[in-house]
This record gives C-alpha cells, structure tokens and sequence, in this order.
C-alpha cells in the first residue's frame, strides 16, 4: 500500500450510486394491499362495534376485491396452465368461508396474502434500483485527447479502445484503461475493496467509476465502456439473481399436490353423497366444513409467525432480515464465506508501531508527533489515522509551514523550522537495510500487510510508522462460533493484497484464504463451494461484494458503510456493524426453523383429525370452525415465542464464546 499523502484535501469518498429508491406506494400492489387493509380495518371496527351487518359487510366486501383480486387472477392464469396453486385456493377458502358467515377469517386472509405479494413486490423493486443506480458511479462524460494534444468533452458510451483520456484530480476515471502518463492515487474500493487509495504511475490498471485522487493522468482505454468492470458488477448481479434457485416456505413447496388434493376431496365430499341421495343443503355444508378443516390456514400460520418473530427479534438487536424466506434461507447455510475490509475489519487504517531510529534522539511520542503535525494538512486517510494517534495521546502538535505534497511519494513540511517527510520508500526493504531497519519492521511491512511509512528530518530518517486496518474485536470471536455452526471454517475472499489478508486470516484463524479478487472471482468461488454441495453464507459490504451477496444462498451485508447495491442484494443487514450478531442469526433462523416443524406436527394433527371426523362421522360446522381457528391460534401463539428476549441471548450467548 503506498503511504503517499495528498497535497489538498481530497474529494470526499462517495462511491455509493445515488439512490434511485422507488416509492411504496408507486407499486400497485402496495396500493392495493393498502387499500385492502383499510377497508378491513374499519369493516373490523363496525363489526366489533355492534354495527349492523350491512355497515361493516360493505367495508369487508371491499377488503376482498381490492386484496383478492389480483391473486385470484394469477390462480386463475396458472388454471389455465393447467396447475393450480395455492392462492387460488385460499381465494376459495375466503370465499367459503364468508359463504357460511365467517366473513373477517376470510377478510384476514385476504389481506395477508395482499401485504405479503407487495412486500415481495418491494423487495424486487429495491434491488432494482440498486442495481440501475450502480451505473451512476461511472461518469457519464470523460476528457479526451484529440492526436493534435487538443481535448474534447465526450460521452463515455461514445468511448472506444485506444482513446487517450485526461483524468484531472477529484475526476471519476471514465473507462477501465492504462496510464500511460502522470502520477496519482485511486480510490478503488467499490472494485478491489482496499480500503486506502492506491498509488498510480504509468503502466498501471485504473478502473471505471474510480476515483481519482490530487493527481492528473492520461489513460489509455483498454475496455468498451459496456465491458468494464463496474458494468460487469451489474451483469453479474442480475444474472446471479435470475440463476439463483428460487426459495420457497414450506407450504410453498407442497402448494401444488395440496391444493389439487383439497379440491379434489371437497368435490367428492359435495358429489358422492349427493349421488347417493343426501340433501343439497347437507351435502354442501359438509363440503364446505370440509373445506373449511382442510384449508392450509394453520399450515400458513404454522410457518410465518416463527420466521416473523425472529425477523422481529433480529431487527430489535440490529440485524434486519428483509423477508420470511430470507430468515428460512439463513438456518440452512452450513458454509461461511467472508470479505475482508468492512466485514472483519472497519476499513479504516490506525497506527500500531511507532518505531524512533538508534541516534534520532526522539521517543515514540515525539516521533509520532513530528510526523502528525506534517502530516495535519493533509485529509489523506493514512494522515487522518497518524494525526488521530498523536491526538490520543494528547500530544501538542506544532504548526505545519510550506507544506506540500507528491502523489505516489509523500508530504513535506516545515515543523519547528526542520524540513520533515513523511511517505513510504520505493523500495522498502533496501531502504531497511540502509537507514539501519530492524528485521521486525521489515516483516511487518513485507509478511504482515502493514503500510509502513519512513518519517525524515532534514532528510535524515528517524523512525518509522506502521499502519493497519483496524480488525474488528468480535472478528475471532465471531470467525471461532462460524466454524463451530458450520463444522468448517470460513473462507476469506478479499480483494487486497495478499500480504493483507494473511495478516488477518492468522488474527482471526482462518486458513482458505483467497486475495487480489475482483467481483467475478468471489462469485466463481462462491459458487464452486455451492457446487461442491454446500449452503453458502457470504458476508460482505462493497459494491465488489453485490455480485456474490446475490450468488450465496445467503448473504449479510454490514450496513453502517455497505453500498446501497450490497445492502439490496443482500438477504439481511447488520445495521449496527456488530459482527458477532451473524453466529447469533443464524441460530435464531435455525430456532425459527425447529418451531415451523413443530407448528408443522400441530397444524397436521388438527387437520386430519378434524378431516376424519367430517368425513367418518358428522363434524358440525362450530366446532370445525372452532377446531380450525383453535389450531390457527395455538400455533400462532407458539410462534411467538421467538419474540421473547431469551431467544436471541441463547444465539448470542453461544455466538460470544470461542
């Protein structure tokens, strides 16, 4: 990493897109969903008002058609596909179940199927702007170099391979290109994940969407603007998306034998007797008690209050899981795959050594202090970190005269009225050797992914400065519970230098460590690790990071810095940056899970025999109606028993030890 420092302050780092959110309630969906939870909710007030049956039957009426009518269509769509799912027949259930006088059973049903389709509605939507929004980061005009050396203002679209662009300091870089001339930094943390701008001199590798740092270059584009790297972000997570295997809940998955099974044994409850002479009226209202037993309502219930609770419980602890599925999805994973700068470390550099050189006649805190007071001018993030050091240990920093700046080389200025530099050599073990380095400043620079920067005065060196990304303290800790919930240690795709993630791949005890990635190589690890039979957990939070977030069959972002593109595609969000809280979700998904079996045995239970006593003996329509909703209830109730506190402490507790 190079220590160079920036003669001005640098551009604000703002390499998230601009966010293109679309409104809730520009969906129709969400507008008729609310629409059906309105009417609902006045029809539930008359009724449970003593209100005559007419004033609240107008309310629940238009509850049904605004909720219902969208999925009864897809019903029957998919009827005339000849399947039959079980939309339709919760429509159907609705239906008879207001038929026999149960209109707010069918009226609640209703609208949960409406605000379920809206929010996966929104869902969609979100991710979609995201990935649109992603191409903003690429700028939408670059500066470029006619042959006679005259420069025009052209559309990047317009760009074509061996074009010479200007890239003027602050400027994002237009195409992924070489430099051919000039010396500056880039900030290419949206494409590599690094988290320090990275020095650029000629016969270097710039990307599109970059941003370039105080220094100017001409850049030769390599790359058609559709087949640079941020574009292929795009590419990747939209594929990734479409590819991905769908999930479904439970009942989902059974939706179709079910429903064609219901069907079919309500009309032959209705016709069999009725061939055999039983009245009309009986034979109907046998049927539709049938009906009324077997419908999937407990079976519903029986899956979504668990999943609901513990997405409830997960939000008030930080983490928020977008979905009933997404918090399904992260029970299974049984393999961790992990980025490394903003996920096991906060991206930001600090300094931890500060080494004075035999016959400087400085200590560590005057050294410190001389090479912040040079470097306090200076809004370069090496130079936040060494002035915020100085600053912790309240040292006095002298005022800084003449300073100045090279890109790629270091700053200089006048402290105390002696000429001091601050920037890493060009080559640092030489440079070692010569100005008298121990071994130990040599590894830690070389073996350990540390940013050393050589500090002299009046251009004799008198000490050294090491910097690294800060890990985070739950990262081990968090790292030891993964391996034990998986039975194999995470994998750490990272792309920053090798030398960086074997420093914190020996911090946090990982061994598959996988470095200098750019987005399709996490993707293609990803997936061989899915291949290989296993249910990835990726946690990330780049835009480098959206492609394989969408690949994993579960992914985290950290949201405290995630770009907008990783906090859409990703299942769920830490929003505190609490890394210790993805052991303990994944327990709490995993709990989730065991009470869905349960309600599952609950809910069966009740079905069949209810089923069996209509069918074998005279099941009177109150007590199915009883017995149905009883079975609702109870295995409603049981599925919050996740919204208790003790069920998250018994997934963190476990997710603190290691």
């Amino acid at each position: 990493m190079s220590a160079t420092l920036a003669p001005q302050p640098t551009p604000v780092r703002s390499l998230t897109p601009p966010r293109r959110r679309t409104r809730v309630l520009a969906l129709p969906e969400a507008r008729w969903a609310l629409a059906s939870l309105v009417a609902f909710l006045l029809g539930l007030g008359l009724d449970l008002g003593g209100a005559p049956v007419w004033a609240y039957g107008i309310p629940y009426a238009v509850a049904y058609v605004t909720g219902g009518w969208e999925p009864a269509l897809e019903g029957l769509r998919a009827l005339r596909e000849k399947t039959l799912d079980v939309d339709l027949l919760m429509i159907v259930a609705a239906l008879g179940a207001a038929a026999i006088g149960q209109v707010l059973d069918g009226a609640l049903l209703i609208v949960i199927f409406a605000t379920s389709g809206a929010l996966e509605a929104l869902a969609t939507a979100r991710t979609a702007d995201s990935v649109r929004g992603l191409l903003d980061l690429a700028p939408t005009t670059a500066t470029r170099v006619r042959a006679d050396g005259t420069e025009e203002t052209v559309p990047t679209a317009e760009l074509a391979v061996g074009d010479t662009l200007l890239i003027r300091p602050g400027e994002r870089i237009g195409a992924d290109g070489t430099v051919l001339d000039g010396t500056s930094e880039a900030d290419q943390a949206t494409i590599t994940g690094e988290p320090l701008p990275v020095v650029k001199r000629p016969g270097d590798e710039v990307f599109a969407g970059t941003l370039n740092g105080t220094g100017s270059l001409r850049v030769r584009v390599d790359r058609d603007p559709a087949d640079s790297v941020i574009a292929r972000i795009v590419t990747l997570v939209e594929e990734a998306s479409r590819t991905k295997a769908p999930t479904q809940l439970f009942i989902e998955k059974i939706e179709q034998r079910y429903a064609v099974g219901v069907v079919a044994a309500t009309l032959a409850v209705f016709g069999i007797p009725l061939a055999f002479g039983e009245d009309l009226t009986d034979a109907l209202l046998r049927a539709m008690t049938f009906m009324i037993v077997a419908s999937p309502c407990a079976v519903v219930l029986a899956t979504m209050p668990p999943l609901l609770s513990a997405i409830a419980n997960a939000g008030r602890h930080g983490v928020l899981v977008k979905s009933a599925v997404a918090m399904e999805r992260l029970g299974e994973v049984d393999a961790t795959a992990l980025d490394k700068t903003g996920t096991l470390t906060e991206g930001t550099p600090e300094v931890t050594a500060v080494r004075p050189l035999p016959g400087s006649g400085l200590d560590e805190d005057r050294l410190l202090a001389l090479a912040a007071a040079a470097e306090n001018p200076s809004e370069h993030p090496l130079a936040r970190a060494i002035v915020a050091a100085a600053r912790a240990r309240e040292l006095p920093l002298a005022a800084a005269e003449e300073f100045t700046a090279t890109p790629g080389e270091g700053v200089t200025a006048t402290v105390d009225g002696r000429r001091v530099t601050v920037g890493r050599a060009k080559h640092a073990a030489d440079t070692a050797d010569r100005e008298g380095h121990s071994g130990e400043d040599r590894d830690l620079g070389d073996h350990r992914g540390a940013t050393v920067v050589t500090v002299t005065r009046d251009g004799v060196p008198v000490g050294t400065l090491a910097l690294t990304d800060r890990l985070r303290p739950d990262a081990a800790a968090t790292t030891a519970e993964l391996t034990a919930l998986t039975g194999t240690a995470p994998t750490l795709l990272t792309g920053d230098n090798a030398h960086t993630a074997a420093r914190v791949a020996e911090a946090t005890g990982l061994t598959d460590v996988r470095a200098e990635l750019l987005p399709e190589d996490k993707v293609k690890a990803v997936r061989a690790l899915q291949e290989a039979g296993r249910k990835v957990l990726f946690v990330g939070d780049g835009v480098n990071d959206a492609p394989a977030l969408a690949a994993a069959h579960s992914g985290i972002a950290m949201g405290r810095a995630g770009s907008d593109l990783a906090l859409e595609t990703a299942d769920a969000v830490i929003v505190r940056d609490e890394l210790a809280t993805v052991p303990a979700v994944v327990r709490l998904s995993r709990a989730a899970r065991r009470l869905v079996v349960q309600n599952l045995v609950i809910a069966g239970t009740f079905i069949t025999v209810l089923v069996v006593w209509d069918l074998v003996g005279h099941l009177p329509l109150p007590l199915g109606v009883a017995g149905h909703e009883g079975s609702t209830v109870l295995v409603g109730l049981n599925g919050l028993r996740l919204l208790r506190e003790s069920a998250w402490r018994s997934g963190s507790a476990q997710a603190g030890r290691g």
